[in-house]
């Protein structure tokens, strides 16, 4: 296993773009062929911030699970089930014990190793169809709900900034510190 971080995702991200970027670059034979645009200033600001494991980069705000309850009701249980299982998105709830085993459950619950990467990942890409579209608020609400559900927190404990990098991870030790030395040991 390795150590998940954003590092991966930039640098997918910025394969991608090399790409789109390589296919729209005229050269001799070629015309470019109209794929893509360049990011606006507004766009890369919104793409431009990071919460660290350590909770470094979290924002001002709260929420409760029950205020999360709500929220993923609404705006998740679409893709993820009422009670975050049913799917037909990956399920967040539930697999604790399993990783070991011939068939493991990968969840919130039984694999990630930081509750502060699953803020990061609600606010980025969900929900699936507008993300970033969850206010701060939210998206505390709703990573309570999920570490609620999974037995990781208890359902009125109030996720903030100061709260949520405290948030012990059942698979915390689970992972090993990416050995590659343009990645940051946090």
């Amino acid at each position: 296993m390795c150590k998940r971080t954003t590092a991966g995702f930039w640098t997918g991200l910025l394969f991608a773009g090399a790409l789109a970027g390589a296919a729209n670059v005229p050269g001799e034979g070629r015309e470019p062929l109209g794929l893509g645009r360049q990011a606006t200033e507004a766009e890369m600001r919104a793409w431009d911030h990071d919460v660290s494991p350590a909770g470094e980069g979290l924002p001002a705000g709260k929420g409760t699970a029950q205020e999360g309850a709500r929220v993923f009701s609404t705006k998740c249980a679409s893709c993820h089930g009422v009670t975050g299982t049913e799917g037909p998105a990956p399920r967040l709830v539930g697999g604790q014990g399993m990783l070991a085993t011939k068939n493991p459950v990968k969840t919130v619950g039984s694999y990630w190793p930081y509750a502060t990467t699953l803020y990061d990942y609600i606010r980025r890409a969900m929900p699936f169809t507008a993300p970033q579209s969850l206010t701060s608020d939210e998206v505390y609400a709703v990573a309570a709900w999920i570490l609620a559900q999974n037995g990781i927190i208890k359902a009125d404990a109030v996720m903030d900034a100061q709260t949520l990098p405290n948030v012990r991870m059942p698979n915390r030790d689970g992972f090993v510190p990416d050995p590659r030395p343009d990645v940051p040991n946090r």
